[in-house]
C-alpha cells in the first residue's frame, strides 16, 4: 500500500481519537485502545522503525492532556510520573509482538491480542511491585511472594478491562484495515 496524505491523516486521526478516549472520564478500568494500536502498528506498518510511532504518540498525547488537566485540578491523574519511561518501553515491546501477527489471520490477531494484554499485565504489575508501588490501600506492596501476588490480584480488574479492550480494538483496527484494503483500495486500482 502506497503511503499518501490520506493514510497519514488517518493515522494522525487515530492517534488523536485514541488519546482522547484514553482520558475519557468514567471509562471502564483498563479499557483503552493503546495495546491494540501497538499490536496493529507492529503488524501492519512495513517500516518497523515507524511502527513504534503510532502507540507511543497516542500515549504521549494523552499523557500531555492528563498533565494539563491535572495541573488545572480537573483530574487527579497525573500525566507524567516517575517510572513512566518503563511504560513507554513496554508499549515498544508490545509493538514487537505485533511483528509476528499475520494481519489476515484471525487466530493470529486473537492470540496476539491475548498475548499482548497478558504480557502488559504481567510485566507492568511486576514493575510496580519491584519499584515499591502502592496498593489500593495506599501502602507499598511487601517485598515478598505475598506482596507480588497481592499486586497481581489488585491488577486483575485492569487486566480484564485491558483484555476485552485489546480484543475489541484489535477487531476494529484489523477489521477496518481489512475492509479498507478489500473495498476502498482495490476499487481505486480498478477505476
Amino acid at each position: 500500500m502506497k503511503i499518501d496524505k490520506s493514510i497519514i491523516g488517518s493515522f494522525v486521526l487515530l492517534v488523536i481519537i485514541a488519546s482522547l478516549y484514553r482520558i475519557m472520564p468514567g471509562r471502564p478500568l483498563g479499557f483503552a485502545p493503546q495495546i491494540a494500536m501497538a499490536l496493529f502498528s507492529g503488524s501492519i506498518i512495513k517500516d518497523k522503525k515507524f511502527s513504534f510511532l503510532l502507540p507511543i504518540l497516542s500515549m504521549l498525547v494523552s499523557d500531555i492532556i492528563y498533565e494539563v488537566l491535572f495541573r488545572f485540578n480537573i483530574t487527579s491523574v497525573m500525566g507524567f510520573y516517575e517510572g513512566q519511561l518503563l511504560n513507554y518501553v513496554l508499549f515498544g515491546a508490545l509493538t514487537v509482538i505485533g511483528f509476528w501477527i499475520k494481519k489476515e489471520n484471525l487466530l493470529h490477531i486473537a492470540g496476539g491480542s491475548i498475548a499482548g494484554a497478558s504480557f502488559y499485565f504481567i510485566l507492568s504489575n511486576f514493575i510496580v511491585w519491584i519499584g515499591g508501588g502502592l496498593g489500593i490501600d495506599n501502602l507499598p506492596y511487601a517485598r515478598s511472594w505475598d506482596g507480588l501476588m497481592k499486586c497481581y490480584s489488585e491488577g486483575i480488574p485492569f487486566y480484564l478491562g485491558s483484555l476485552v479492550a485489546t480484543v475489541f480494538f484489535s477487531g476494529v483496527l484489523f477489521g477496518g484495515y481489512f475492509l479498507l484494503n478489500k473495498y476502498a483500495i482495490r476499487k481505486q486500482v480498478i477505476a
